[in-house]
């Protein structure tokens, strides 16, 4: 069976996308239980009940396959947030409501979390990146650094660095998720609701 190279996703059949889909499901199954080093493309193919050559067919690596794997993952938590922040009244509960899906979405999807600390971080605590700003996939502080700069042209916000503070509350909220992870019994609703403060006490102006 030879592996398909350079097709995109636009141009796979149903079926194709289909498998592509099994194949990833079925990877971050792998990731989140067993870790990244002992994911191997048997055990993927394993998983998933398919051969190995079907596997190489539609990813012709491993590496490859967990690259989309985590595409896959940062691109829905990406439309998560981008969806509740664009639901939000105004400059101050776009912040808001950004700090809650950042937690949110974690808190609901404990296994697509383990795939970003596994692949992103090097070590087994979650703290150390494997590369130096990597966490910021997807233009991710930048994002942040946008919806504060807009706050404070609407004059809702006062005047502030708007890469440091965003900076700052990404590695807020990455902190508490870290924690929850290796202490699963940390209220992450309380949590959250001290992320937020922390952050409004961040932004707004002050009398």
């Amino acid at each position: 069976m030879t592996p398909r190279r350079g097709a995109g996703p636009d141009a796979l059949t149903f079926t194709e996308r289909a498998r592509r889909q099994q194949l990833i499901d079925a990877t971050i199954d792998l990731i989140s239980t067993r870790g990244y080093p002992a994911t191997s493309l048997s055990a993927i193919a394993e998983r998933a009940g398919l051969s190995k050559a079907a596997v190489l067919y539609h990813f012709s690596s491993k590496d490859n396959l967990t690259r989309a794997t985590l595409e896959q993952v940062m691109e829905q938590f990406g439309a998560y947030v981008t969806e509740r922040v664009a639901q939000a009244a105004g400059p101050r509960d776009a912040i808001v409501a950004y700090v809650r899906a950042m937690i949110g979405y974690q808190q609901a999807h404990r296994r697509q979390v383990r795939v970003i600390t596994e692949m992103l971080l090097d070590d087994e605590g979650g703290t150390r990146l494997k590369t130096p700003g990597s966490h910021d996939t997807h233009g991710r502080w930048q994002a942040l650094a946008a919806l504060l700069r807009e706050g404070q042209q609407a004059g809702a916000l006062r005047e502030f660095d708007t890469r440091t503070v965003a900076l700052a509350i990404g590695g807020a909220i990455d902190g508490v998720i870290a924690h929850w992870l290796v202490h699963p019994e940390l209220d992450l609703d309380v949590a959250a609701a001290e992320v937020e403060e922390f952050t409004l006490h961040a932004i707004e102006r002050r009398a």
